[in-house]
């Protein structure tokens, strides 16, 4: 092979290479899916309504409950 053949080959790969790359960036999804995190935020507990016994061993609950402080289940 002569110096010039090489010369072109490379350049020839090189601009597929460059293409297949833009062509990629441009028009692909990526090749991994993105991960998402599933959290639960748990807020510090209020010790004056959620105690649960006070003297004499008798319980010392709200005596009504706001269900809408009350978070759904994650699935």
């Amino acid at each position: 092979m002569q110096l010039g053949e090489i010369v072109a080959n490379t350049l020839a790969i090189l601009l597929l290479v460059c293409f297949l790359a833009s062509t990629f960036f441009l028009f692909g999804k990526p090749l991994w899916p993105e991960q998402h995190a599933r959290m639960v935020i748990i807020v510090p507990v209020d010790t004056m309504t959620t105690a649960s016994t006070g003297r004499g061993d008798t319980p010392v609950l709200p005596a009504t409950f706001d269900a809408s402080l009350a978070h759904p289940r994650p699935s």
